[in-house]
């Protein structure tokens, strides 16, 4: 249990360093957005949700599994997490038109 707490306490420091790393996506960038925000899914999002995303800690980010939530539904999820599980709130680190771009991406099954 106390790996699994320490495992969270580093949370805040290592999304940080993600956010600076990725920074904001501008439309000239498309390509380089994509990659940069695909490669945050399957590191920072595989981390909880499995390295294939097919669920781990956090539940699977398959398509059939998210079929279940609207689109701003988990948009909202992913903005503001989830109180009382490990789900957190990306809101500070990611724009609204990121995590769009994610969640089409993941209800597509078309994360490149």
């Amino acid at each position: 249990m106390r790996q699994f707490a320490r495992r969270f306490q580093l949370w805040p420091s290592v999304a940080l360093a993600s956010a600076v790393a990725i920074g904001p996506a501008t439309a000239g960038e498309a390509n380089a957005d994509a990659a940069r925000l695909a490669n945050l899914v399957r590191q920072d999002c595989g981390s909880c949700h499995g390295l294939t995303l097919k669920g781990g800690l956090g539940k699977p980010l398959t398509p059939d599994h998210l079929s279940a939530w609207s689109r701003d539904q988990l948009i909202s999820i992913v903005l503001d997490g989830v109180p009382g599980t490990p789900m957190p709130p990306w809101r500070p680190l990611l724009s609204e038109a990121d995590v769009r771009w994610i969640v089409e991406r993941l209800q597509q099954g078309d994360l490149p």
